[in-house]
């Protein structure tokens, strides 16, 4: 945590923050979530004379996730008939842009906040929403929402797990276990099939 510790008692940290959280839409092997926890959880417990603001962190990364899922949405508006292809052969994509364009006219999007948590759910879903020309006004206030939510919780694990065991590996990794589980929990239910009601409509 020293090391860790050294930039987050730095404002670069905030840019770290925001350039992880904006790249991992396209690459979501990033670990942006853990880096964005691992900064709360040493801030939390931080002495030093530069302690970053939790709700400034928590503000860079939601809005760092929204630019994220803007550039990717327009990306794939633009993509052509090889996106398209592209989509076509993948059943994840496929599935994910007949479920979102579904939420998206029934007037909802809760499946654009729960896929923000799935591991590369974001990515999914910000493509998937991109290529099938969903309007940007009905997709990006579900955008902004769950960003915010993702990083409100990432950095509420990261703070009160530093605040309860200190600036220590055990503290991180409780925390990012707790995010892990929230991804899986979010994978799970994009997975479940939809009631034959939900389906009829």
């Amino acid at each position: 945590m020293e090391s860790v510790g050294s930039l987050v008692g730095s404002p670069w940290i905030y840019a770290v923050v925001a350039l992880s959280v904006l790249l991992d839409v396209f690459l979501p092997v990033l670990p942006s979530g853990v880096l964005v926890i691992t900064a709360a959880t040493a801030a939390a417990a931080s002495t030093a004379s530069y302690v970053p603001d939790m709700l400034i962190l928590t503000l860079c990364a939601a809005t760092a996730s929204v630019l994220g899922d803007l550039v990717a949405y327009r990306l794939a508006w633009r993509g052509g008939p090889r996106l398209d292809r592209a989509i076509a052969r993948s059943r994840r994509l496929r599935s994910a842009q007949e479920r979102l364009g579904a939420a998206l006219t029934r007037g909802g999007g809760g499946l654009v906040v729960l896929a923000r948590f799935a591991p590369a759910g974001r990515s999914v879903v910000s493509l998937g929403a991109g290529a099938a020309r969903h309007r940007a006004r009905d997709f990006l206030p579900w955008s902004a929402l769950a960003g915010l939510s993702w990083a409100g919780y990432s950095v509420a694990l990261g703070y009160f797990g530093g605040q309860w065991l200190g600036a220590t590996w055990l503290a991180t990794a409780v925390s990012v276990g707790a995010l892990f589980a929230a991804g899986a929990g979010a994978a799970y239910l994009m997975r479940r099939p939809r009631p034959p009601q939900a389906q009829a409509q």
